[in-house]
């Protein structure tokens, strides 16, 4: 018996409705996949409760520290940007406590100095974020949250401009020490390895090495871009994929030679 043309019919649409549902939920589970390595939802959530607890003990110990006649606020908004590189990102060269406190400070001196010497709001806005930009990367200090430190400093207002450079200080300057601190004491009791330490990556047999340091700069140059990760914890990583690599082709080599040896002939 053959199907008549209106079950066929009805079976083709059921079955493009299917795989239309189908490529819909593999786009939605690409779009809310994590994008960056390691990022499990542990992980995500440790670095949630850093944060919830690094800001609030910076605001608790700011109040503490400036007292209730305290003039500005004492919890600037840059710092929860601060927050979301040292809890969520804690081995990117920009989230550690040089780049941190030394970012921030900085990118504010800036800002002030900007909005004093520019008096076009508009235009000193922009060259704030940019001379912090070329500060930081001077001074090797490079940290999202300075450009909109500078851009705070230039649009504070008066309040800022007739505080001046003390203003990078305190309280910008006292929110990042603090949540420094707050974040050295957080990842030592989490488990977690902060401040970035350079590792040192392991040595292999000349033979076996295939690339080299400088093979790995070239690379990165190659790209054109900045790359959020040490050259040598990018070392690191290469040669442990490459150890964890030569292992599983090892495995499978014995395997194989295992199940020839006792094939039945």
């Amino acid at each position: 018996m053959t199907a008549s043309p209106r079950m066929s019919s009805s079976s083709r649409r059921s079955r493009g409705l299917k795989r239309r549902l189908k490529a819909r939920r593999r786009l939605a589970a690409r779009i809310f996949t994590p994008i960056l390595p390691g990022a499990t939802v542990r992980a995500r959530a440790i670095g949630a409760i850093g944060a919830l607890t690094a800001v609030a003990v910076t605001s608790l110990v700011a109040h503490w520290i400036l007292g209730p006649g305290w003039h500005l606020p004492v919890l600037v908004a840059p710092t929860g940007a601060s927050a979301v590189l040292l809890f969520v990102l804690p081995s990117s060269p920009m989230a550690q406590p040089w780049p941190i406190v030394g970012g921030t400070v900085i990118s504010a001196l800036v800002g002030i100095a900007t909005a004093r010497l520019v008096p076009d709001a508009t235009l000193a806005a922009g060259l704030a974020v940019a001379a912090a930009i070329g500060m930081m990367s001077v001074l090797r200090c490079l940290h999202p949250p300075g450009g909109a430190v500078a851009l705070s400093a230039v649009l504070g207002g008066p309040t800022i401009t007739e505080t001046g450079f003390a203003y990078a200080f305190v309280p910008l300057g006292l929110n990042a020490l603090i949540l420094v601190a707050t974040g050295f004491l957080f990842h030592r009791l989490s488990g977690q390895h902060w401040p970035l330490r350079a590792t040192q990556p392991a040595s292999q047999p000349v033979g076996a090495r295939r690339f080299t340091s400088e093979d790995i700069a070239g690379a990165v140059d190659d790209m054109g871009t900045a790359v959020d990760i040490s050259r040598e914890d990018l070392e690191t990583l290469i040669r442990r994929i490459e150890a964890r690599a030569a292992s599983r082709l090892a495995r499978e080599s014995r395997t194989r030679r295992h199940h020839h040896r006792h094939r039945p002939s």
